[in-house]
């Protein structure tokens, strides 16, 4: 079975500057992703970025690099647009394809075993997509309405259920997804076809959006030996 990853890496952000390459636990930020895929048994990786600079370090650390054209380099492009851009371009030299591991940059808590196991899940469960979720228990959501009420809504706080009686829910924590390139292209999507879940440890839902998560994921990589 041949698993390629694409690793999209754009260079504009507004939260952290550069952040797909902030040093990060004594290296880039980057290149946590790019070994987490080796490790997994990844046949190939390649980095999709408008970035030079970002494409230096994916190569210095393994990786094929895609340059990405700038109208799909923007914070309204969709990921989806990228990666369909970066198999046209694999497709021209890579030949029989079975499945494309999209990991996401600033998910850093994951192992290479994350990804081995995520792919041998895919392979026995015949599946056509699969994405990484964490399982969580008592997760009441809650919002605020146009009058400034708090409303419920995944629960009504008025007959609250004891928590046994609670169906666990999943949270689809961005870490990664893995998809035939027939998905792909057939529904520009991530997922379709037959999807499953690959359920990761609770601690590993976090990523880095801001500043203050990136102290919050050193603290969890150097507590669980990630590093």
């Amino acid at each position: 079975m041949k698993v390629i990853s694409i690793i999209l890496a754009r260079g504009g952000s507004k939260g952290i500057p550069n952040k797909n390459i902030i040093e990060f636990c004594g290296k880039p930020l980057l290149a946590w992703t790019i070994q987490h895929c080796f490790d997994g048994g990844v046949d190939k990786v390649y980095v999709s970025s408008d970035d030079e600079n970002i494409l230096d370090i994916g190569k210095r650390y393994g990786c094929l690099p895609i340059i990405r054209p700038n109208n799909i380099s923007g914070d309204k492009s969709s990921s989806e647009s990228a990666w369909l851009h970066a198999l046209e371009i694999i497709e021209k030299k890579e030949q029989n394809i079975d499945w494309i591991l999209a990991p996401q940059v600033t998910s850093p808590l994951r192992t290479g075993d994350d990804i081995k196991n995520a792919i041998q899940c895919a392979k026995s469960t015949n599946c056509d997509s699969l994405f990484s979720v964490s399982e969580i228990e008592d997760f009441f959501m809650w919002k605020i309405d146009h009058n400034n009420i708090p409303i419920s809504l995944n629960y009504d706080f008025k007959n609250r259920k004891r928590r046994q009686l609670i169906d666990n829910k999943y949270l689809e924590n961005g870490s990664f997804y893995l998809f035939k390139p027939r998905v792909l292209k057939s529904y520009s999507n991530r997922l379709g076809g037959k999807i499953e879940l690959f359920i990761m440890e609770k601690h590993k839902m976090f990523q880095i959006d801001n500043k203050e998560d990136i102290k919050l994921c050193e603290v969890i990589m150097k507590g669980y030996n990630y590093c």
